[in-house]
């Protein structure tokens, strides 16, 4: 029975698959994108939470730690001073898996694990004002309805071409 070991395997030596998840761990922090299997994102979920919390806490034993598992320098001083303070509100949940369909060699199901960008207090981005060529668009779609005869429906794009 299994009851009370936490982790996958994924069918490894446990040198290769903790050499395979520091490996991932540092390429997810340094570039806060990878594209991988489902399996694997959900294991280096757990791992890449550890390293921002350690960079959320900010001491020379944290800093430490974080050493033990990431490969390089620079990611770690990233972690601590970039990455720590951006989710000091946030409290877990630092990344987000995107499934991405199914690999064309095997049909492994992929997912692309990045860290999340905005802080969960933050305001949500505006809707975006029509560009140059839907706004010409518009114009003309209501300079036909004017020369047909029929009634100009008021849109919002309508809107801003009449101004």
């Amino acid at each position: 029975m299994r009851h009370g070991k936490s982790g996958r395997k994924l069918n490894r030596s446990t040198s290769h698959r903790v050499a395979m998840f520091r490996n991932m761990v540092t390429s997810l922090l340094e570039h806060e994108r990878i594209v991988t299997t489902v399996p694997k994102a959900k294991e280096i979920r757990r791992w890449a939470d550890w390293m921002i919390t350690l960079g959320k806490r900010g001491d020379l034993h944290a800093r430490r730690q974080a050493l033990a598992v990431i490969r390089e320098k620079q990611v770690v001083h990233k972690v601590f001073d970039d990455l720590g303070p951006r989710y000091q509100n946030r409290s877990g949940g630092y990344t987000r898996m995107v499934k991405a369909g199914f690999r064309r060699g095997d049909a492994s199901p992929m997912c692309i694990l990045e860290l999340m960008t905005d802080s969960p207090g933050a305001p949500k981005k505006a809707k975006q004002v029509p560009q140059t060529g839907q706004v010409e668009r518009a114009a003309s779609v209501q300079a036909g309805r004017e020369q047909s005869g029929k009634p100009a429906e008021q849109t919002p794009s309508a809107a801003v071409t009449e101004e």
